[in-house]
């Protein structure tokens, strides 16, 4: 009677766990690109385990930030002359917004019954989206976008909370450098001129999340 209830329990235990074949997370955190200063992310990820400890899936983040671009100051500056350097501050003014998407894989190893560490790659394209000041018109905004491959790599803990549920704390590197043209009419030489502006998304992403089982 007491193998027959072991049994019993067993395949009970290893049918819960392999339903659970599935898993969403929310992410919230602190992303910090070398084109723009630091600021707040948020993402979600979807995956499908292959087995216990590895699983798939894809995600996707949103990043936003108002800033001046400084390397583009310092081009109009040096192309144009410093007595217009107030005026490049503004022509400077970028309203970003950086979506990435993913394709992922993550390997758990278990730490103790409810503390595992993992490693999670992906590798995808990044849209940015971005709201600029016209050149000859500073007060008014014109829009474009911009597109790059990207990869990320990190690394995290998941503490497990309940029967379907964990608190994840990740640190990760992202790496993407999407560019776009920004092109103006040149009065000094009487035709257009073309910038060339790259947006340096390589960074460090320190974020905590919740991740749900079903």
């Amino acid at each position: 009677m007491k193998t027959k209830l072991l049994c019993i329990i067993i395949l009970f235990s290893t049918s819960l766990i392999f339903s659970q074949h599935r898993s969403s997370t929310i992410k919230l955190g602190n992303f910090s690109p070398e084109a723009t200063e630091n600021g707040f992310v948020i993402g979600f990820e979807s995956s499908k385990y292959i087995d216990q400890n590895f699983d798939i899936g894809w995600s996707i983040d949103w990043f936003h930030k108002n800033y001046v671009d400084q390397s583009l100051v310092s081009e109009l500056n040096d192309y144009y002359g410093y007595f217009e350097s107030e005026l490049n501050e503004v022509r400077a003014k970028t309203n970003l917004h950086s979506i990435p998407v993913l394709f992922n894989m993550k390997a758990k190893f278990p730490m103790s019954p409810r503390v595992s560490a993992y490693v999670t790659g992906g590798i995808g394209v990044e849209a940015l989206l971005l709201f600029y000041r016209n050149y000859q018109h500073p007060d008014e905004d014109e829009f474009d976008g911009a597109f790059d491959f990207n990869w990320r790599l990190g690394m995290g803990m998941a503490f497990q909370l309940g029967r379907h549920s964990d608190v994840i704390a990740e640190l990760t590197y992202h790496s993407s450098a999407p560019s776009w043209s920004y092109e103006i009419d040149d009065p000094i030489v009487g035709h257009k001129r073309i910038f060339e502006r790259v947006f340096d998304m390589s960074g460090l992403m320190a974020r905590i999340g919740f991740k749900f089982y079903y």
